[in-house]
């Protein structure tokens, strides 16, 4: 595996356990594809860095466990606003 992408691997993991951050999230501030973010945080990171690749996952994990949620929020927001813009 080139080391560039051994690199990135580990940025992405730790972006995603500083800030709590969705595979989303991570995609857009790297610039790059969500599905870039998934291959290599779990699949590639799991054979680079085991210690690091557990962490994420338990990130990850939540966030996949509460997204139905966040989506529950932002449609209820949506329609406050336009409530609000009388639309």
């Amino acid at each position: 595996m080139k080391d560039y992408i051994e690199k990135r691997a580990i940025e992405l993991a730790e972006y995603i356990i500083e800030n709590n951050a969705t595979v989303r999230r991570t995609a857009k501030e790297f610039n790059i594809s969500k599905s870039t973010v998934h291959k290599d945080v779990h699949e590639r990171l799991k054979k680079i860095n085991p210690p690091l690749y557990r962490e994420a996952q338990k990130v990850l994990e939540f966030n996949k466990s509460e997204r139905h949620i966040r989506g529950g929020m932002a449609t209820k927001e949506k329609y406050m606003e336009k409530r609000m813009s009388g639309k």
